[in-house]
């Protein structure tokens, strides 16, 4: 019964509710009025903007996207001995030329008997390689420092003497087995 009190009451009181939305800016004047201050009257509506803004932020940031690429790009390029000087890029291409030689070689001895040198020599090639790269950093950091120069070389050098011993190794490896054979046959 309460309910039907409270809902006719409202049902009565329906038409006296004010529902309508304040004017723009109400709140506004509502709080200058208590602060005793006139109100100012703030627009919501916009004045439409220039075409231009948009053109030109878009402009300035094609500007800056452009002045950044630049210079992530200088930083990128590394020098290697080839870029230092003729003799350096004839030393360079002749190490590089051994090293593939010895690589391919390495590769044609391969069996399950050599497996795991082999495995072990390349993943020792690619230390030395991770080494070489950090030179070329250093050597474009240092402007061509001598002693950079002499590392590199030294790196080729060491790529080299390491396929070589490998290489060696698994002919020993080879001699063993074959003598390991020839035993067997004899006995």
């Amino acid at each position: 019964m309460e309910k039907d009190k409270i809902e006719s009451l409202f049902e009565n009181l329906k038409s006296e509710f004010d529902i309508e939305e304040p004017s723009v800016g109400h709140e506004l004047r509502f709080i200058s009025k208590l602060e005793g201050k006139q109100a100012k009257v703030v627009r919501i509506n916009p004045e439409k903007s220039s075409f231009w803004k948009p053109l030109l932020s878009i402009a300035a940031s094609l500007v800056l996207l452009l002045a950044i690429s630049t210079v992530f790009l200088k930083k990128s390029e590394v020098k290697d001995l080839a870029s230092i000087s003729p003799e350096l890029s004839q030393t360079q291409d002749y190490f590089t030329t051994a090293i593939n030689n010895e690589l391919a070689s390495l590769n044609n001895e391969r069996s399950p008997e050599t497996e795991t040198i082999i495995k072990d020599a390349l993943e020792q090639i690619n230390l030395l390689e991770i080494e070489y790269e950090n030179l070329k950093i250093d050597l474009t950091e240092s402007g061509d420092d001598k002693r950079v120069i002499y590392a590199m070389i030294s790196n080729f050098q060491n790529r080299i003497d390491l396929l070589q011993n490998v290489l060696k190794q698994i002919e020993e490896v080879k001699q063993l087995n074959n003598n390991n054979n020839e035993n067997n046959f004899t006995i």
